[in-house]
């Protein structure tokens, strides 16, 4: 198993953490509890030792400059958290940007599939395909029984005695009396 280490990675102990802010342990106790300075607690259980990350060591030194330049602590809190709040929309801006971008190359593919498409169906008269179809060399036709090769009237009147059996009109209703009552002779 490999273990990674960030800048938000909970590693130092309270002393560790004094010693590399230039602070008293006392003091980062005392940041801690007015929410200036929050580091992990070790397991999260009660009396757990502090961990403090490399970002938490740059947010102490920080405290200590605006302490140094007069800056009282509930105005170092409200600095923090502004600072906080925009490091966090930076990273949603930059987060946005990157969807954008992402957005806009879509866009653009669609766009290019959409003209194609279009200058497809403008062309389809001219025996342009869609999608083009592997033809054999042969082609098949259906043809009725008296080997003539069925047209579109056909195949309309094919539908309407179809749509007339269903209803329950007999042969000679469709065909005249005294007319044969194949299908062949309908045509």
């Amino acid at each position: 198993m490999q273990f990674e280490l960030s800048d938000n990675t909970p590693v130092y102990v309270i002393s560790v953490a004094a010693q590399l802010s230039g602070l008293h342990p006392q003091t980062l106790r005392t940041y801690d509890r007015l929410g200036l300075v929050s580091p992990d607690r070790a397991g999260r259980k009660p009396g757990g030792g502090r961990r403090y990350s490399l970002r938490d060591i740059l947010a102490l030194r920080e405290v200590q400059r605006l302490s140094q330049e007069g800056v009282n602590l509930e105005g170092i809190k409200r600095i923090l958290e502004l600072e906080d709040a925009e490091q966090r929309s930076r990273t949603m801006l930059a987060e946005l940007n990157a969807e954008i971008a992402q957005l806009r190359a879509e866009l653009e593919s669609t766009r290019a599939v959409a003209a194609r498409l279009a200058g497809l169906l403008r062309n389809r008269n001219q025996n342009s395909q869609l999608v083009p179809v592997r033809r054999s060399d042969r082609s098949v036709t259906a043809q009725p029984t008296g080997g003539t090769s069925i047209d579109a009237a056909a195949l309309g009147r094919a539908a309407q005695l179809k749509r007339e059996l269903g209803r329950g009109s007999t042969t000679e209703d469709r065909t005249g009396p005294g007319r044969g009552s194949t299908t062949e002779e309908s045509y």
